[in-house]
């Protein structure tokens, strides 16, 4: 069912870990150190993959292997968005590969690469045309974010919210399939690149999309998935009920798991972007996790 384990996601976006708290991913090293290690106590051989970057930067690999992280890793991974967020054109993505490749021997994921329908859906129709045809066969996993679009009434993850302007609205049109459920342009395109490329699909707490989601993976072909476990819903009522379902419903894929967001309680800035106050508990839950589902 697990196919690897991913330690955070998007460590050096401050949109996932604060920056103010960790100035120079000292603290993100001990983390992501004593995750690897708990992770190969709980399982000899699973791939341990460091989460994927956003922005692209071999500046933070460099830093990583500085502070031993990479030795208790077996690949790194990248996020790309360049028709929304980011400022290099899409054309660029296999530069942007091998700017990473030159910085480590690890293999390179894809662990998130998207465009949204905010403009226009022709727009996402064409980007991931042409995405697929910039990376396939120049990553070992491509994930197509997302399936769905994200619930208006729901809101993304990112820490200044509507004062981002359009930059925050993209998030809610990443989907191959609306908030209605109905199949974008996209959903089509996308079909044509399976199993070649995967998906990743963040699931909520309690999720209601989760059934219909693997009905909409298996009719386009998808074999593989990327996917979370929050440590922060690990303390919620009922957490481990909703993790097995979770995991049931995705047996028949191949699942990167991600372990990433700190309960409020567990570190300093009281908010999911903290370090955690012991880098230990995060392992032991990731550990868990792996025991669990792997």
């Amino acid at each position: 069912m697990i196919e690897a384990a991913m330690i955070w996601n998007e460590p050096n976006n401050k949109s996932h870990w604060d920056p103010e708290l960790d100035p120079d991913w000292s603290r993100f090293a001990q983390t992501a150190i004593a995750a690897g290690k708990a992770i190969r106590g709980a399982h000899p051989t699973l791939p341990r993959i460091l989460g994927g970057m956003s922005p692209i930067d071999p500046t933070f690999v460099r830093n990583m292997q500085a502070k031993g992280v990479l030795d208790h890793l077996e690949g790194v991974a990248v996020h790309g968005f360049p028709l929304d967020w980011n400022l290099w054109p899409i054309h660029d993505w296999p530069a942007k590969l091998e700017e990473i490749r030159a910085v480590t021997d690890k293999p390179v994921w894809v662990s998130e690469v998207g465009v949204s329908s905010f403009g226009a859906e022709e727009v996402q129709d064409w980007g991931l045309a042409r995405s697929a045809a910039l990376l396939k066969g120049r990553a070992e996993r491509i994930h197509w974010y997302s399936l769905h679009d994200l619930p208006r009434n729901w809101e993304a993850t990112t820490r200044h919210r509507e004062a981002e302007g359009s930059s925050y609205y993209r998030h809610f049109y990443m989907g191959l399939v609306r908030e209605d459920g109905t199949p974008k342009p996209s959903f089509d395109e996308f079909a044509k690149h399976t199993p070649q490329m995967g998906l990743c699909q963040w699931f909520h707490f309690q999720d209601h999309r989760l059934d219909q989601s693997v009905a909409l993976m298996r009719e386009l072909g998808v074999t593989y998935l990327r996917t979370g476990l929050s440590w922060a819903d690990r303390y919620r009522p009922d957490a481990l009920a909703w993790f097995d379902r979770q995991m049931e419903a995705l047996r028949d894929f191949r699942v990167t798991v991600t372990f990433c967001f700190t309960p409020e309680h567990k570190g300093p800035g009281r908010h999911h972007t903290s370090p955690p106050d012991d880098p230990e508990e995060f392992g032991a839950f990731c550990a868990e996790m792996v025991r669990r589902y792997a």
